[in-house]
């Protein structure tokens, strides 16, 4: 536990009230109605929307989970998240356009614009509550989870007084300022939550028990987490943290923040800019910032914590009174901030505030946006005023708190979380690709992709056929081999859910003439997967193809390809700066450079087809 100084109390509480001020200052044009409410008027700028969609994804579990991962895995762990670059990109230069063209409220209502009936009505109400409350809850319980971490160790707080601190406060901004409130206030949560956190790396680097970052680099209980690669001579090291990522990873697992094909609170982000240009501008920024840039501080930090708090047991014997429960290596990150001084103290914490703030409120807006749009005003009261539709997204704000306070009281540690979501997400991403450029994609191929994923992560992880496949620990807690690797159980997931899924698909009828007709003429996706309804649509002596507008995914996954050479170049680059070995680091700005201007290049010939 830390003694704040009355600077520290100072920063934090004029920081809350500035946040507070925030939404009561728009809370009358947001509660105008409820596209003002979720999603601003469709009107943001893009510099702001992708400042937002950074601030969002920074939360206070982030730099545990990262901690957590560097500890026990090495910096080459991180590649277990890495990976989500390639969706991220193929988002902005593939269906960025495609969400923006779309003019839906959420992407939920994406659902009755591609596909129709039952079915679909069905699809858009479930996944509305599954997505909505279920997954949502779960994610802000992690958030929670890591404020109740880092309060009781930097503040020696209870559980319910972490949550009643800043949940309240949270809760009052993001129910009365909507949307609109959330970007405003991110757009200052960003550059708080990245001073603190750059801030903390400095100092902690320099404190007498690391001795800088040379002595950092040089201690026995780091040098053999630094490498941003895995060891390649260890083939299950590589094929887990490297091989499975990139290969199958990032296309075929849904996961918040990483939807393949674009989807949940980043959509909601595209769906709010201004024009199709503003919504592929604000998620570039977003993915350059997101793995570029932010990484370094967190992983500078988790790698001095290895040296002044080697093990679980020396934080544990430094903070005795942490419930045995809530031990985990990604403690070590609140444990090292108290070792901070007066100032920057209060900045750090005010950085930490500034994380939860930004990502529970995007969260608890988001998940409302769902309720109200999908399932209230769809399922319960499709006559319900402006008004009322408003008053429900309150309300329902305040309950995905409540239900994530009392789940974070059952979460151990972040990575807990990051698993859990990856796996029943796992095999879903291939149907949310393909349904923008193959008509034959039908909601029966989304509903059962969902279900399947569910129903067969859920069997793996709670009956003794995960055990069976991919090993166990026996009484004596010894490792039991399985029938497969244990790093087989992804891509295993996937392709059974995958065989389940086109096999439905096939079974199944497709969407009318009509439907997919209307969907391409408002969406213009192109490609040869959509041929044969072109063709239907001409012999019906119908046009639905926009001749001023060319097929841009052909440049647009080479321009996918270059801007992942360059935020990978730029982020290893920078690494490899601070790890002091300049030739490389060198050769990777260079690249960083030459991939700049060759993007810059190809993007001038994506915007003229596309704009």
């Amino acid at each position: 536990m830390v003694d704040l100084s009355t600077l520290d109390y100072t920063l934090i509480i004029l920081f809350f009230s500035i946040t507070l001020f925030i939404g009561i200052w728009v809370s009358k044009k947001s509660g105008k109605n409820s596209g003002e409410f979720f999603l601003s008027g469709r009107s943001m700028p893009w510099w702001l929307l992708g400042v937002s969609m950074v601030a969002t994804t920074f939360s206070t579990d982030t730099p545990n989970l990262v901690t957590d991962i560097v500890r026990n895995s090495g910096v080459s762990g991180n590649w277990v998240w890495w990976a989500f670059l390639l969706t991220g990109l193929l988002t902005v230069f593939v269906y960025a356009k495609l969400w923006r063209k779309s003019n839906v409220l959420t992407d939920m209502e994406f659902y009755e614009l591609r596909y129709e009936g039952k079915p679909a009505r069905f699809l858009r109400g479930f996944r509305s509550i599954y997505l909505g409350l279920f997954f949502n809850v779960l994610t802000l319980a992690a958030v929670n989870l890591a404020a109740i971490k880092i309060g009781g160790i930097m503040l020696g707080l209870e559980p319910i007084e972490t949550i009643l601190i800043g949940g309240i406060i949270t809760v009052i901004f993001s129910a009365v300022g909507g949307f609109r409130g959330v970007v405003y206030t991110d757009f200052i949560l960003f550059f708080v939550a990245m001073g603190g956190a750059i801030g903390a790396a400095y100092y902690l680097v320099n404190i007498p028990e690391v001795g800088g970052i040379d002595a950092l680099m040089a201690n026995e209980n780091v040098i053999s987490k630094l490498s941003i690669l895995p060891d390649f001579s260890d083939t299950n090291l590589v094929i887990t943290l490297l091989i499975i990522p990139l290969a199958v990873q990032w296309w075929s697992s849904w996961y918040p923040g990483g939807e393949p094909g674009g989807g949940g609170y980043i959509a909601q982000r595209m769906l709010a800019a201004k024009n199709e240009n503003h919504a592929i501008a604000s998620t570039f920024f977003f993915n350059v910032m997101h793995y570029a840039i932010r990484p370094w501080p967190w992983i500078l930090v988790a790698l001095a914590s290895l040296v002044v708090f080697p093990d679980i047991a020396s934080i544990q014997e430094a903070f005795p009174n942490i419930a045995e429960d809530k031990l985990g290596h990604d403690l070590a990150y609140s444990a090292m901030l108290t070792k901070l001084p007066s100032g920057l103290l209060g900045l750090v914490l005010l950085s930490l505030g500034a994380a939860y703030m930004s990502t529970i409120s995007t969260q608890l807006n988001w998940g409302s946006s769902y309720i109200v749009n999908d399932f209230y005003k769809q399922q319960i009261n499709p006559q319900a005023s402006e008004k009322r539709l408003v008053a429900v997204g309150r309300i329902s704000t305040v309950v995905l708190m409540v239900l994530s306070a009392i789940m974070s009281l059952y979460l151990t540690n972040a990575k807990q979380l990051f698993d859990i979501l990856l796996e029943f997400g796992a095999g879903t991403g291939l149907v949310y690709i393909l349904r923008w450029f193959w008509w034959r994609i039908n909601a029966w191929s989304e509903i059962t992709v969902m279900f399947a994923a569910a129903i067969i992560s859920l069997v793996l992880s709670f009956s003794s056929l995960g055990g069976y496949f991919f090993g166990y620990a026996n009484e004596l807690g010894e490792p039991v081999e399985g029938l497969f690797a244990p790093w087989f159980r992804l891509p295993f997931i996937v392709i059974i859910t995958s065989i389940i899924w086109i096999v439905s698909t096939f079974l199944t009828k497709p969407e009318s003439k009509e439907v997919l007709q209307s969907f391409y003429k408002k969406t213009q996706p192109g490609g040869p997967g959509w041929t044969k309804i072109i063709d239907q649509a001409k012999s019906d002596g119908i046009e639905i193809v926009d001749d001023k507008e060319g097929w841009s995914v052909p440049s647009g996954i080479i321009a996918m390809l270059l801007g992942c050479t360059l935020i990978y170049s730029a982020m290893f680059a920078t690494g490899y700066w601070i790890y002091g070995e300049t030739t490389l680091a060198l050769s990777l700005t260079a690249l960083t450079i030459v991939s700049g201007v060759l993007l810059i290049k190809m993007w001038k010939k994506i915007k003229a087809v596309i704009l």
